[in-house]
């Protein structure tokens, strides 16, 4: 059991990406589900859409958020559920591939947390 990535994109394109890249990097097995985009395929967030991909993820070990910028990190922040589920503050590419290979080595969901919040600090140069 593992805990479980949800990476929240305005546009669902991004979204699915990005879960791609990751599972490329941190393995098909993953704990990952992306939540892009509107229920009508618009670009914008839906709490819906995040609520599912939480629930898709969940293996009762917790699971991370990661928001892109905005508005999702609002609508995330309304799933917050104590210390259960948390959104996190990362740049949302690296803070997803550290969360991802965090999560599948069975890292604590504390620990998968601070994996994916020490991506602010890599350099790229």
């Amino acid at each position: 059991m593992m805990v479980g990535v949800v990476l929240v994109s305005h546009s669902a394109g991004l979204a699915d990406e990005t879960v791609a890249l990751v599972r490329g990097i941190a393995g098909e097995d993953a704990p990952l589900a992306a939540a892009g985009g509107t229920v009508d395929g618009g670009l914008g967030t839906s709490l819906d859409l995040i609520e599912a991909a939480v629930r898709s993820v969940d293996s009762g070990f917790g699971v991370v958020i990661i928001p892109d910028l905005g508005s999702s990190v609002l609508t995330a922040r309304l799933l917050e559920e104590d210390g259960r589920v948390v959104v996190a503050d990362v740049p949302f590419v690296e803070g997803a591939v550290a969360a991802a290979v965090a999560a599948g080595t069975g890292a604590s969901l504390a620990d998968v947390l601070e994996a994916a919040e020490e991506a602010r600090a890599f350099r790229k140069l």
